[in-house]
């Protein structure tokens, strides 16, 4: 397990979660890595070999200049090149909401990785519920802080949304966390609708279902 009291200042606290769930010296997709500091930390921590595929020509050199084998592509079409289990480990992180297919996108996760890691913005958080409700327009929160007409993201969900589509899918849930405004996550035991409105931020460790009927808990912890 990672030491968080070792970790640098500048090591999201998310990213720190999201790397604990991955086994050392793992082979690592990141989709949507952006600058690639995500797959930086895995590299130096847990010795992944590590791979990113990012939108953006800024976020493909970012990575590049911090020594990542980082390639230019797009999750929404670039996926289907990749052969079956390919990966240990596929991860999309705060990126779900910013792909046009993203039941397509996950089903792809899927196949080419035994484990799937997604995180994504809460939609159903009750700050975003109120500005809706007694403001009227699209909420501007620390995680979604674009304007609606800037925003990439196009295709927001709440947690139960995730959960649903997981299911929908046939994933197996291994791990769920609803994180805080710093992405930390919530340590309180409580039904999933209380982290549907609580939680800022969903974060899920996914694998395929093991056999018909394997059991899916669904339980966020």
């Amino acid at each position: 397990m990672l030491s968080r009291n070792d970790r640098p200042a500048t090591w999201r606290v998310d990213h720190v979660l999201i790397a604990e769930m991955v086994k050392p010296g793992a082979r690592v997709l990141d989709v949507g890595c952006g600058d690639g500091e995500l797959l930086l930390l895995l590299t130096e921590s847990k010795g992944v070999d590590g791979r990113g595929i990012e939108i953006s020509r800024e976020g493909v050199n970012a990575g590049v200049a911090k020594g990542l084998a980082v390639i230019q592509g797009d999750a929404d079409i670039d996926l289907a090149d990749y052969p079956d289990d390919a990966f240990d480990y596929v991860i999309l992180s705060q990126t779900l909401q910013a792909t046009r297919r993203p039941r397509w996108v996950l089903e792809q996760m899927l196949r080419i990785g035994r484990h799937v890691i997604v995180s994504f913005p809460n939609f159903g958080h009750w700050r975003i519920r109120l500005q809706l409700l007694s403001r009227g327009r699209m909420p501007i929160t620390d995680h979604l802080h674009d304007t609606w007409y800037e925003t990439p993201n196009i295709h927001f969900c709440t947690i139960r949304d995730f959960v649903e589509l997981a299911r929908e899918v046939d994933a197996h849930m291994d791990r769920a966390f609803a994180l805080d405004r710093w992405g930390r996550p919530m340590r309180l035991h409580a039904p999933w609708w209380f982290w549907n409105l609580f939680g800022e931020q969903g974060l899920f460790l996914l694998s395929r279902a093991r056999h018909a009927g394997a059991s899916d808990s669904g339980r966020l912890r």
